[in-house]
C-alpha cells in the first residue's frame, strides 16, 4: 500500500470524485491513476459511497490511496476502514473524527477556514489543512496563515480551484490542493476525467518540481 506521503511527493493532488457510482469508479480511478493520482477521495454523499471506495482499494491500493470525503461522523471513520479506504476528508474541522481517524492509522485531511480551526486541527493530530472553501480563502488569505502556521504544516486549497488558478496559491504558500468539479463532474467519462487530470498534473509538476 503506497503510504500518504510517498503519494503526496509523487503528485501533492487529491482528486474529489463527488458523485461517482460504483460502475463507473474503477474506469474514472484508473484513468487518474494513469494521470499520475495518488490521492483519491470519493465523497460519502456519492450514490453507494463504500462500495465504490471498496472496489478501488481493492483494484488500486497498491499504487494510490484511496479513501473518503464529506466525513462527518466518527462512524463514517470506521465504516470507510471498512471499506479498506485509509484517506479521510472532512469539509470541517470535528474533533470526534479526527480522534477516529488518527487513533485507527488513517489519514486525516479536516475542512478549515480560520487560523483557530487550523491550529486546532494541527493539535489534533491533522496530517494536512483543506483550506475549504478556497473561494473565501483567496491567495493573499492564504499567505498570511501561511505566516504564522507551522512549516511543516500541509495546507491544501479546495474549492474552485482550477489550473489556472493554481500558481498564485502555490506562490502564496500553498502545498498542493483538493480538486472538484473542474477534474470531475458526476457523469464525467473516463476519458474525460484523465484529460482533465492531464492538465491539472501538468501544472502541478511545473510548480512543485
Amino acid at each position: 500500500m503506497i503510504s500518504f506521503e510517498d503519494g503526496f511527493k509523487q503528485l501533492p493532488l487529491i482528486a474529489i470524485l463527488r458523485g461517482i457510482r460504483p460502475d463507473e469508479v474503477l474506469a474514472s480511478v484508473g484513468s487518474l491513476v494513469d494521470a499520475g493520482f495518488r490521492l483519491i477521495e470519493i465523497p460519502l454523499n456519492s450514490p453507494d459511497a463504500f462500495t465504490s471506495i471498496n472496489l478501488a482499494a481493492d483494484t488500486f491500493g497498491d499504487v494510490a490511496m484511496i479513501g473518503a470525503g464529506t466525513v462527518l461522523s466518527a462512524e463514517d471513520v470506521q465504516r470507510t476502514l471498512d471499506a479498506k479506504g485509509q484517506l479521510i476528508v472532512a469539509p470541517n474541522f470535528d474533533p470526534a473524527v479526527g480522534a477516529a481517524a488518527v487513533s485507527s492509522g488513517a489519514i486525516w485531511a479536516p475542512g478549515v477556514v480560520t487560523p483557530t480551526e487550523a491550529f486546532s486541527a494541527l493539535a489534533a493530530g491533522a496530517h494536512a489543512l483543506k483550506i475549504f472553501p478556497a473561494e473565501m480563502v483567496l491567495p493573499a488569505g492564504i499567505k498570511a496563515m501561511r505566516a504564522v502556521l507551522p512549516t511543516s504544516a500541509r495546507v491544501l486549497p479546495v474549492g474552485g480551484i482550477t489550473p489556472e488558478s493554481m500558481q498564485a496559491y502555490v506562490e502564496a504558500g500553498a502545498n498542493g490542493f483538493g480538486l472538484g468539479s473542474a477534474l470531475y463532474r458526476a457523469g464525467d467519462s473516463a476519458e474525460k476525467t484523465f484529460e482533465n487530470a492531464s492538465a491539472f498534473a501538468k501544472v502541478a509538476k511545473q510548480l512543485f518540481d
